[in-house]
Formats: structure tokens, sequence, C-alpha cells
């Protein structure tokens, strides 16, 4: 099959973000009256009825779009034309505000900042560059011989990224990983299943293998999280039962991440940090103890950052996260991500079936004999109806 040829640079009229000025026709001419002394306002004699002004803006930019399921709401459609002669290729290894670092093949950090025209694309991030990220920056003249500095000129296409809602944005939490292990604890917080359930959705979506990891077992007898390991487990997903306390499980973890781009997510206080240093004793990552009163984690991690393993591979650390809500997710395909609801839809009486309501309802009924798990269903059901657990 031969190669479809790379789509060259051209010319491409792209929208950037609102301006924050303010907006041409003024309405609170009385309220600047007021805190006005006599003479200070000087009223312009035109004055557009249209609201836009300045808010929207457009530019021609020169470079190339990516392909509709290339972006898939993970980046950028515009890629920047840039001069790679100038440029060296790097990966995001933590975000500070508009500040990056970015280390290259060799190991060299820089310390980035991000070009204005990323910053002031129309997009629905949140955040520009996050961890994970394959960028191409501009190494600044080096002033001081301990510390390198650059500007990031452009974000390569992702792959592999897990993000979620967040004030009507897309809060991009870590890209280009190949899997992703899901920690919750058996105690001291709760288990909460439907967010394991929420972070697989989002996972299989991205075409991440998602792992499944129950650490603090030693709080509790294993007996009691063997029916919530077996629904796992018939499903197809790795389940693996750590405690950073007694070690039990860590040397199968270290196999897991070994020589893969992972990330570790999860509740505040499960112990994805404590998992990470009794992997990798030489990250000494902070931790925190569990609130006695509401069993909830202090946030001892306070940005995802990528790590590198001595025995190969990377692994980003995130910080802890109370809800998920999934992002551009649409409540019609929400049951295509639950393996054990799938195989039944087809034989629903309705080709449109919720599976929440109706009649001669396969999905129901599988509940009701026992081949679909209640709690998968009970699931299944919050999901589709949006909320935010």
């Amino acid at each position: 099959m031969s190669k479809e040829p790379e789509k060259k640079s051209r010319k491409i009229r792209v929208q950037f973000r609102k301006n924050r000025t303010e907006k041409t026709r003024i309405t609170d001419w009385t309220r600047k009256f007021d805190n006005a002394e006599q003479g200070e306002i000087d009223t312009e004699r035109n004055e557009r009825i249209s609201g836009k002004g300045d808010l929207f803006k457009r530019r021609t930019v020169i470079g190339k779009t990516l392909p509709s399921d290339t972006v898939d709401g993970q980046g950028f459609e515009v890629i920047p034309e840039i001069d790679l002669n100038k440029c060296k290729q790097g990966r995001v290894l933590r975000v500070f505000g508009l500040n990056s670092d970015v280390e290259t093949d060799d190991g060299q950090i820089h310390h980035c900042v991000t070009r204005r025209i990323l910053k002031t694309l129309a997009t629905d991030q949140r955040h520009v560059v996050v961890a994970g990220d394959r960028v191409s920056f501009r190494p600044a003249d080096q002033v001081d011989e301990h510390r390198r500095e650059g500007i990031i000129e452009r974000v390569e296409p992702r792959k592999g990224t897990i993000a979620r809602s967040s004030r009507n944005k897309q809060h991009i939490i870590v890209t280009n990983v190949d899997r992703i292990v899901i920690v919750s604890s058996a105690a001291e917080p709760q288990i909460k299943p439907n967010l394991i359930d929420r972070f697989i959705l989002t996972a299989e979506r991205s075409g991440i293998k998602p792992i499944i990891c129950i650490n603090k077992v030693d709080l509790i007898d294993i007996a009691e999280l063997l029916p919530l390991v077996g629904v796992y487990s018939q499903l197809g997903y790795k389940v693996i039962l750590t405690s950073h306390v007694t070690g039990l499980g860590i040397n199968r973890l270290k196999t897991i991440l070994t020589n893969r781009e992972s990330v570790l997510v999860g509740q505040s206080g499960v112990g994805k940090s404590s998992l990470l240093n009794a992997v990798e004793p030489s990250l000494n990552l902070r931790v925190g103890e569990v609130s006695e009163e509401n069993e909830k984690g202090r946030h001892t991690t306070t940005t995802a950052e990528l790590l590198k393993l001595s025995f190969g591979g990377y692994v980003v650390d995130t910080p802890g996260i109370r809800q998920f809500a999934l992002w551009d997710v649409i409540p019609e395909e929400v049951s295509g991500f639950f393996r054990d609801i799938r195989p039944f839809e087809n034989h629903c009486r309705f080709p449109d079936c919720s599976h929440t309501h109706e009649q001669d309802c396969a999905v129901k009924n599988g509940v009701a004999d026992g081949k679909i798990d209640l709690r998968r269903y009970e699931s299944y059901l919050a999901i589709r109806a949006g909320d935010e657990t």
C-alpha cells in the first residue's frame, strides 16, 4: 500500500482566542459618570452598534492542517511551520504556569516558555502544553551555564491522551502514554468503582491499555475484594493488588511499568507516589497522610510530572482526582465502551435503546439474569446521565 504524501505547508486562515479588551459598545455610562469627577469623561463621537470590536480575531498562518481523526479533540488542528534547523525536539517533563521543563534525547533539560501563537490559537484546551507532550523548541542563547532556556515553537500531534472536562474546557492530564494504571485504595479512602469505570472508558476511547491497581490491601481482608476483582478480570482487565507497606505486588507493578510510557491516576491519598517510591526509591516523591475525619487525601502532588525510570520507560505521577467528568463523550456512545454491555445491545427490541427504561431491553434482562454485574450497570447509568462522581 502506497504511503500518502505529506501535506505541504500552506497559508491557513485560523481563529484566535477572544481578546480581553473592553467591548466596543459601552453599556455602563451611569456607573462611570458617578465614579468620575466633572470633565473626566470624554465621549467618543462614533460608536459601533456591533458588539464584536476587537473580541474576535482571525489571522493567516503558514502551516498544515491535520486530519480530523488525528486531532480527535486532543490537540491543535493547525501545525505552524517552523525552521527545523534552528529547533530541537524534546519531551515536556512538567509544566509550571507559563513555563515548561523540556528534556532532549541527550538528557539536557531546557526551561521553556510557549510561543505566543500557540497560546492564542482558539482551542477548547485548558492548557496549551501538558506533561508528556513532544515539542519542537528553539534554544535561547545560554547566559547561565547552569540554566538552559528556550521557546516552544510547536506541539507535535498527540496520541494516548487522558483528559477530562473542567469548566467547559478540555483539561488534558497527560498525553503520549500507552497504558494507564488506575490506582484505588482498599481503605482510607474507600474504593470508588464508578471512578475506575470512568478512567477505563477514557482509556478505551484513547486506545490506551487500562490496568487496575488496588493499593493498601494490608488494611483489609483480601477476600473482601474478590467479587470486584472477579468482575474486572472476567472482562479481560488486568488487576493487581498492592501494598507499599508489605511490598505485595510491587515487583509485578515494576514489570508492568518497565520499558513503557505509563501514567498513574486516582484519588488523593490512594498511594500513587508511595507506590512509585517503592518501585523506584531514587524518585523520593513527597507523600502525605489521609485525613482521619473525612478519609480524603491531601494534595502532595500538585502537578503532573514525567519521571524517567532507571529500569526503562517513563511514568507520570499525577495529582489526585476526586471527580472525573468525561470530555466529549455523548450519552449514546457510552454503552459502546462497556465490554459487558456491548454484546447484548444487538438483541434489544429497539435499535436506539438507551438501556434505561425501554421494554424488551436485552441489557436490563442481562442484569436481571445475573449476566451483567448490577454495580457495573449502575455505573453505566450514572455516566450516561452525566453525573460527575
